[in-house]
């Protein structure tokens, strides 16, 4: 399976503006509409993220299914209509311009990411807005626990493992997972914390030697960037919302848009929401 790496000027959007933890999502997502690019962990602090796909509509079905026998790496927040790109988790909000970058994928091959789709555009296309892990971070910060990519202004690390996503009609792949290392004395605050988030990703799918995950080496992840770990972290993996391209590139749809890893649609919608009490 091959993979793109993120192109060189898109850096955390967090440490690129300091106060874009501050921002409010449309502040955001008009910035994004404007060209600004980069990760989107910890922007718009307390607001939800998604994830995004966008398919035809004679493949929405089998993503559908697809998500639905995998909630842990695609948990789906909002399906839209087919030709719609608005969404009701963001008032005002344009699916075709308000992510910093996205992804255009032809046979399942990676050819353009550019920061607006609308030239690409379908009618017949739906999208698919799924849970995203940057939203439980809000959480592992106030039990304590530090965000070791956001601490060293990075994109957090993603993997593809061997461990393969329950078929769905013509879409099969493996799950895609995100990487924090985590301190011993946090571990136990970490799995709590995030476990109270299903819609978006929930607890850890594995905690502890990558290779039990397939995962050869931390030090080149598929997407995202390497994280240097403190002397006793130890890895915790959680499931990732580019499952979805891993499917896509698995699979080899005719067309698809999808969000560039880490570079997520900021919703209207309050990370609390989506806490189970």
């Amino acid at each position: 399976m091959t993979h793109s790496r993120p192109v060189a000027e898109d850096r955390p959007l967090a440490l690129v503006e300091r106060h874009a933890p501050a921002w409010s999502p449309r502040t955001a997502r008009a910035r994004f509409r404007k060209g600004l690019t980069g990760p989107t962990a910890g922007v718009a602090a307390g607001h939800t993220q998604a994830n995004l796909i966008s398919v035809p509509a004679d493949w929405a079905y089998d993503m559908l299914l697809f998500c639905t026998r995998n909630p842990q790496p695609c948990p789906v927040l909002d399906v839209t209509d087919a030709g719609s790109w608005t969404t009701v988790l963001a008032d005002g909000a344009d699916l075709r311009t308000d992510l910093p970058r996205y992804r255009v994928w032809r046979d399942g091959e990676l050819v353009e990411e550019p920061t607006d789709v609308r030239a690409h555009w379908r009618d017949d296309l739906v999208t698919f807005l799924i849970g995203c892990s940057f939203t439980f971070e809000w959480a592992l910060s106030s039990a304590g626990v530090p965000i070791r990519h956001v601490e060293q202004g990075r994109n957090v690390p993603m993997y593809v493992t061997t461990r393969q996503c329950r078929p769905a009609g013509r879409l099969h792949g493996p799950m895609v997972v995100s990487m924090r290392p985590v301190p011993p004395a946090h571990l136990s605050a970490a799995i709590h914390e995030t476990s109270l988030l299903p819609a978006v990703h929930g607890g850890p799918v594995h905690c502890g030697d990558p290779s039990a995950l397939g995962v050869a080496d931390l030090d080149r992840p598929d997407f995202g960037d390497p994280v240097d770990a403190g002397p006793d972290d130890i890895p915790v993996f959680w499931a990732c919302g580019v499952t979805p391209q891993a499917a896509v590139m698995a699979s080899r749809p005719p067309f698809a848009l999808t969000h560039a890893p880490g570079q997520m649609f900021l919703t209207d919608a309050r990370d609390e929401q989506y806490r189970v009490v």
